[in-house]
This record gives C-alpha cells, sequence and structure tokens, in this order.
C-alpha cells in the first residue's frame, strides 16, 4: 500500500475522535429533550470518526504522503503560538479580552492587516459573538479582567 496524504489526515482524526469518545464516556449524556454535558462532544466525536474513516478510504484520490512539501511550517508555527498563547490566557483574561487580542494578532502577524483595522473587526466580532453567548445560547463565558461579561 503507498501511504497518502488522505491515509495519515484520516487516521489521525479516526484516533481523536476515538480518544475524545473515550474521554467523554463517563459525562452524562441525558436524552435529546434535555442533553447532557457528554451529548455534545460524543456527537462531533462520532462526526469527527465517520469523516476521518471516510478521508481514510478516500485517500487514493490525495498525494503521495512523501511528495508533500512541508515549507509551510513557519506559517503553521505562528498559528499554533498564537492560539496556544490564547489558550493559557483564557480564563486569566476572559472571553472578549482574549478573542479580541488572539484574532487581531491572526490577523495583524498572519493575514498582514493593518492594526486599527484587526482590531475594529475583531471587538465587533466579539462582541457579536458574546451576546449570542449570552442571551441566545446563555452560556457563561469567563469574565476575566473585565468583570461584567
Amino acid at each position: 500500500m503507498i501511504l497518502r496524504a488522505d491515509h495519515v489526515a484520516g487516521g489521525f482524526f479516526v484516533a481523536i475522535g476515538l480518544g475524545v469518545i473515550a474521554l467523554s464516556h463517563d459525562l452524562p449524556r441525558g436524552q435529546l429533550s434535555m442533553p447532557g454535558a457528554g451529548f455534545l462532544p460524543q456527537i462531533v466525536a462520532v462526526l469527527i470518526v465517520v469523516l476521518g474513516a471516510s478521508l481514510f478510504l478516500r485517500a487514493h484520490e490525495s498525494p503521495v504522503f512523501k511528495s508533500i512539501a512541508w515549507d509551510d511550517g513557519r506559517h503553521a508555527a505562528k498559528i499554533i503560538l498564537i492560539t496556544g498563547a490564547a489558550i493559557a490566557l483564557y480564563v486569566r483574561l476572559g472571553f472578549v479580552v482574549t478573542m479580541v487580542l488572539m484574532m487581531a494578532a491572526l490577523l495583524v502577524v498572519i493575514e498582514r492587516k493593518a492594526i486599527p483595522r484587526a482590531f475594529l473587526y475583531a471587538v465587533c466580532i466579539v462582541i457579536g459573538t458574546s451576546i449570542v453567548f449570552a442571551y441566545l445560547v446563555r452560556a457563561p463565558l469567563p469574565a476575566g479582567v473585565l468583570g461584567y461579561w
């Protein structure tokens, strides 16, 4: 068998999905009318497994794994570092501050957008998302340093 890119990606997603299923197995699932804490993670994990398996099975359409150029590593590393910093600061700074900083950093550093426009865009998106979570979804978000979100 020739190892192809989608063999690796599909296998990775199947493994991640099975890992999430194993880790969320002890969470209560509840019923469809009243879902528990484990309901959504397990549905998403099953979808990841199914889609990963379908990707693996259709791998003959993807390029050979050896032929992939890995010259975009710096770009990926920047994204991983910015996202990792946001994850580390999320609870301490809160949703609004962390997400504005993360989106603005991604737009400025990765997409090379102007700083004022990046911050304006990030603030608008994050405030809109906060309103959706607070009033429509009614899910609490970490308040952090602002305290009132």
